[in-house]
């Protein structure tokens, strides 16, 4: 079922948040992202809206200087409930979209309800105080709407806090398939 993220508001705190990537690593989000911008994409194996903009999500971000922009996709889905969504399917979607940045696994969902996060792809972009600037959407595509893929919001988003400038309003919310929760 597509949900549309709810606004958060802006200037609110980088959540704390470690989880391990798919090797296992713990990855400290802080940490990744020290000194820099910082952005946190939720995401899933299975969402054909994920799947529709993660090509493009991938070639935006590595557009961006890894010293200035920190990046970072969390799966928080139950696997339970949707087995693709685990570590391998993880970890053959990386290789796909061409992601080069971590992907972090919330097992146990906390990363997402502390961010407010509904649904996949959902995209949270925080200055280098870890403040929250931009969440919302990559562009105005989804999946089988004829609008073009850009990235054009999430690419204006960036530019803008890179540059120490606000992102443009309004923010489109990000809109993709619910988050599966465990127990629902």
């Amino acid at each position: 079922m597509a949900v549309s993220s709810p606004p958060t508001p802006l200037g609110t705190a980088l959540p704390n948040t470690v989880l391990p990537d798919l090797a296992g690593t713990l990855v400290d989000l802080a940490a990744l992202g020290a000194d820099k911008a910082l952005l946190v994409a939720f995401a899933c194996n299975h969402c054909p809206y994920v799947r529709h903009v993660e090509a493009t999500f991938g070639a935006l971000v590595a557009g961006f200087d890894p010293k200035l922009l920190a990046v970072a996709a969390i799966c928080p889905n139950d696997v339970a409930r949707h087995p693709e969504d685990d570590v391998p399917g993880l970890a053959e979607q990386s290789v796909r979209a061409g992601w080069s940045f971590p992907y972090l696994v919330d097992t146990d969902q906390d990363a997402a309800r502390a961010f407010g996060a509904v649904c996949t792809p959902d995209f949270f972009l925080f200055d280098t105080s870890h403040r929250l600037r931009y969440r919302g959407a990559l562009d105005a595509s989804t999946p089988g709407n004829g609008q073009p893929l850009t990235g054009a919001d999430l690419r204006a988003a960036i530019e803008a806090v890179l540059a120490g400038s606000p992102p443009p309003q309004p923010q489109r919310p990000a809109m993709g398939c619910s988050i599966k929760w465990k127990g629902e």
